[in-house]
């Protein structure tokens, strides 16, 4: 069986999308599908290639026993349209990943990650680089995990 591939797209890969791959990763090895899904995360700035994630999304998962290990920021580029998945944390991302990978973009299946989750009032999953408030981030991206983590098993049955 072919891997499901997902990738969650922030700006600078050390905040939401790192923090969406490991609560994600998690969830994954939780039920066994560690096989079947494969995952990552990519900004789409490139000022932060190779760092760890940020101190505060460190800080969310070493809280909740989340590992991290390994992870280092990277760019998305216009490969990354080989993703069965490619989920967005905020619509300038959304629009900066449909712009990179262009007519690819038709065939993809590009997901803003807030979609998922229509109770809440956000667009966009607020960037912690800026308002600090990583707990609330994690909350978010623990419940949307959830929720894309249920997509996927339905969409492989």
């Amino acid at each position: 069986m072919r891997k499901v591939r997902v990738v969650f797209v922030c700006l600078g890969n050390i905040c939401r999308s790192p923090m969406a791959e490991a609560v994600f990763r998690s969830l994954v090895e939780k039920a066994g599908l560690v096989d079947v899904i494969e995952i990552d995360s990519a900004g789409t700035g490139d000022w932060h290639i190779g760092k760890a994630p940020h101190e505060g999304t460190r800080k969310q998962l070493d809280l909740h026993g989340i590992s991290y290990a390994g992870m280092k920021a990277r760019q998305f580029t216009a490969k990354d349209e080989g993703f069965d998945y490619i989920v967005c944390m905020d619509t300038k991302n959304e629009a900066d990943v449909r712009r990179i990978i262009g007519s690819a973009a038709d065939s993809a299946k590009i997901i803003k990650f807030m979609d998922m989750l229509p109770q809440h009032a956000e667009d966009d999953v607020p960037d912690p680089y800026y308002t600090g408030n990583f707990d609330y981030v994690y909350e978010l991206v623990v419940e949307g995990s959830e929720k894309l983590l249920e997509r996927i098993v339905n969409d492989l049955k």
